[in-house]
C-alpha cells in the first residue's frame, strides 16, 4: 500500500471522529421523565447530619442533598425541583432498581460487590470517608485495639457490619457485633448504654456526637480507621445519558473551585471573565451542554444555586458546621487531597 491512501485514511478516520465528538447527545428516558415529572427524586437518608437530614419544618440539607439540588438546576432550571425519597440501608438498592428514584445520594460506598451486582453505576465520590469507632470516654479506651471483647453496635445492611468483622479477624481482637435494622435504633442503643462502642463512617460519627449524644463531651472517636469508604451517588444502569449527566455536574462543581468560582463571584465572572475555564463552566465558553442532552449554562445554574464544592463542604460538614470536620482528604488535589475533577471540557 502506497503512503497516499494511508495518509487519506488517517484524515477521514480524524473527521469521523471529530464529526461524532460534535454530536449531541440524546436525551435519554430518564432526562425525558425527569422533565415531564418537573422534578429530580432523590433518594437520601432517613436522617444524617451534614448529608440528608430534614429539619422539624421538613426542609432538607446535607452536602448529598446539595448534590441533587444541583441536579435540578442544571437539568430544570429550578434547584428546589427536587423530591427528596428517604430510604434506609436496606431499601436502598431496590429503590433505585425499581426505578422509584432518579438518583441515590445517602452517604453509600463505592465498592467492587455493588459496583459489579447491583444493576447501578456509581458516578463521581463526593465524600472520602472511613469507617471508625465512637466510645464513652468513662470506660477509658483510647485505641481501637482495646475493644477486644467489647460489644459494639451498627446498623444492618450496610459495609459497616462486615468491615468491624474483617477487621476483628485480621487484627485477632475478637468484638462482638449487635446489629440493628434502622441507624436510629442503633445508635440510640447505644447512647443507652448497650454497646461500649458504636461504628460507623466517622463523618456519620462527629455528627451523632454532635446532634444525638446526651452530653458531647461525654464522648470520643477513637483515632483508628478501620475501612476506606469512598462516598458516591449512584444511578441505574442502562441509561448511559442520565449517567453522564449525575457525572459530570458533580466534576463541575469541584473544578468550580479548582478556577475559583463561587456564588458571590458568579455573576460578575460570567460578564467579565476571560478564562476559557471559566467560561465553559459559566456557559460563555465552548457549548458542552449540547453533548449532555441539555444547554449551555447546566453547569452555571448548578454552581449558582449551591456553590462550588468547597462551599458545599463548608456549609455542611466543615469546621464551622454542626459537624465540625477537617477538610482532609477532601481537599483540592492541589491543596494535599484527593479532590480531582475529570476536566470539564
Amino acid at each position: 500500500m502506497t503512503q497516499r491512501p494511508l495518509i487519506a485514511l488517517a484524515a477521514g478516520a480524524l473527521a469521523l471522529a471529530t464529526t461524532l465528538a460534535a454530536v449531541p447527545a440524546y436525551a435519554g428516558k430518564t432526562l425525558d421523565a425527569v422533565k415531564q415529572r418537573g422534578a429530580v427524586k432523590c433518594g437520601v437518608t432517613n436522617g444524617v447530619a451534614g448529608f440528608s437530614a430534614p429539619d422539624t419544618q421538613g426542609n432538607w440539607s446535607g452536602l448529598d442533598v446539595d448534590s441533587c439540588r444541583a441536579i435540578a438546576a442544571a437539568v430544570l432550571g429550578d434547584a428546589k425541583k427536587v423530591e427528596f425519597v428517604p430510604l434506609n440501608s436496606q431499601q436502598r438498592f431496590a429503590a433505585l432498581q425499581a426505578g422509584e428514584v432518579d438518583i441515590l445520594a445517602r452517604n453509600t460506598t463505592w465498592n467492587l460487590t455493588r459496583d459489579a451486582s447491583l444493576g447501578l453505576n456509581f458516578t463521581t465520590i463526593n465524600y472520602y470517608d472511613g469507617q471508625g469507632f465512637l466510645v464513652p470516654k468513662k470506660i477509658k479506651v483510647t485505641s481501637a485495639k482495646q475493644l477486644k471483647g467489647a460489644t459494639i453496635c451498627t446498623q444492618s445492611g450496610t459495609t459497616n457490619e462486615k468491615n468491624v468483622a474483617d477487621w476483628s479477624k485480621a487484627q485477632g481482637i475478637p468484638v462482638k457485633t449487635v446489629v440493628f435494622e434502622s441507624f436510629e435504633a442503633s445508635f440510640k442503643a447505644f447512647f443507652a448504654g448497650r454497646c461500649q462502642a458504636f461504628t460507623t463512617d466517622t463523618s456519620a460519627l462527629a455528627g451523632l456526637r454532635n446532634k444525638e449524644a446526651p452530653n458531647p463531651d461525654d464522648y470520643v472517636i477513637l483515632p483508628e480507621l478501620i475501612s476506606k469508604e469512598p462516598l458516591a451517588p449512584a444511578v441505574k444502569r442502562g441509561d448511559d445519558e442520565w449517567f453522564a449527566i449525575a457525572k459530570w455536574v458533580p466534576n463541575a462543581l469541584i473544578e468550580a473551585e479548582e478556577v475559583g468560582i463561587t456564588q458571590a463571584n458568579i455573576d460578575e465572572l460570567k460578564g467579565s471573565s476571560k478564562d476559557p475555564a471559566q467560561q465553559r463552566l459559566l456557559g460563555t465558553g465552548d457549548d458542552l451542554g449540547k453533548l449532555l442532552g441539555l444547554d449551555k449554562e447546566w453547569s452555571y445554574r448548578a454552581i449558582k444555586a449551591v456553590g462550588n464544592y468547597g462551599e458545599i463542604f463548608e456549609r455542611n460538614v466543615g469546621p464551622k458546621s454542626v459537624l465540625k470536620l477537617p477538610r482532609g482528604a477532601n481537599n483540592l488535589w492541589n491543596k494535599g487531597g484527593l479532590l480531582y475533577a475529570l476536566p470539564v471540557r
